[in-house]
């Protein structure tokens, strides 16, 4: 089969479109054939070798998210049969045109989703799913505050928040990422090059600040986050473009009793990681059967652009999900 490969920690031009061996799916695994891979931040990262894939996984190989149609079990496998559309995330080897998957994390791509949309589903909603509402317990009436609105895990955020009742305010810096935005219902734009995003977002819910916080920046954004969180606020780190560091006011964390957590899918267990799978199975496959929410697909590449496709992420030029298209 054909993979794109690291061949040495680097920019985009280590990546290289190889033949490689076939994987053959194991005890409760199933092999999809891949329709397209979504791309990812961590691949960027494990591109230049900061990143390294978990302990069975292909190290020269990126990708955590697919979809495309099984095409062999593995024994004791019998959720899926060959042929079934599915989707779902991998510790790696995603760049290709096969990929191996344990079945507790395979899900069925809903009948009216095109199987190439259905790449940008898995890590963007399953992230966004489980950082709202299973870990911060987002509900219905509350104000979300999402950065980087117009990534994959932002617009699905966005979207998830909104189908729940809540009230979603999002940051970006570019004018027309927060255009497409609430074209996708966001309530709040707020641009944080136009000046100080903290005094927009306390302006926008009259000083009272938001109950919770997706955050797919990190750094320094850290004490704004602090500064515009409601009493009992909830915030949740997902990415940190911005930085791994920042100084926090405990003061405020205590009087104010906020709780922040921090969160990541590919270091998970595969319990932890099933569980996880199911929850979105449950709350989120429904909503993209009923068209209530939907994948968002900023560009699609061929293989061989995949370098391309990563200096389109390095730039910070998309607006949901880039994909990679292999078999049709």
């Amino acid at each position: 089969m054909r993979a794109i490969v690291i061949t040495r920690p680097g920019g985009p031009e280590v990546l290289e479109l190889r033949d490689v061996r076939t994987p053959e799916p194991g005890p409760g695994q199933v092999r999809v054939r891949v329709r397209a891979s979504g791309v990812n931040r961590a691949d960027l990262l494990q591109r230049r070798g900061a990143y390294p894939a978990p302990a069975g996984w292909p190290a020269d190989i990126p990708g955590l998210e697919y979809a495309g149609t099984v095409d062999a079990l593995g024994p004791g496998a019998s959720r899926f049969r060959v042929g079934d559309r599915v989707m779902g995330l991998v510790g790696g080897g995603g760049y290709a045109e096969q990929v191996v998957a344990a079945e507790p994390e395979v899900v069925p791509v809903p009948a009216r989703l095109p199987l190439e949309s259905a790449a940008a589903v898995p890590e963007a909603f399953i992230t966004a799913h489980d950082a709202l509402f299973t870990q911060l317990g987002l509900a219905a009436g509350e104000t979300l505050l999402v950065h980087a609105v117009g990534s994959g895990v932002g617009t699905s955020g966005l979207q998830l928040a909104k189908a729940a009742g809540a009230r979603v305010l999002g940051t970006g810096r570019g004018e027309s990422k927060l255009e497409k935005a609430l074209e996708l219902g966001l309530d709040a734009a707020i641009q944080v090059s136009a000046g100080d995003w903290t005094e927009a977002v306390l302006r926008e819910t009259g000083g009272r600040g938001v109950d919770a916080i997706l955050d797919l920046v990190g750094g320094d954004y850290l004490k704004g986050n602090i500064r515009v969180l409601a009493p009992r606020g909830r915030l949740i780190i997902v990415g940190l473009v911005a930085g791994r560091s920042a100084e926090l006011d405990m003061g405020a964390v205590l009087s104010r009793r906020l709780r922040i957590v921090g969160t990541a899918l590919r270091s998970r267990s595969p319990a932890e990681k099933a569980a996880t799978t199911a929850a979105f199975a449950h709350h989120v496959l429904p909503l993209l059967a009923e068209r209530a929410v939907k994948p968002i697909v900023d560009l699609v590449f061929s293989p061989e652009d995949a370098a391309r496709a990563h200096e389109r992420m390095e730039a910070n030029e998309n607006f949901g999900k880039i994909l990679i298209r292999w078999n049709e």
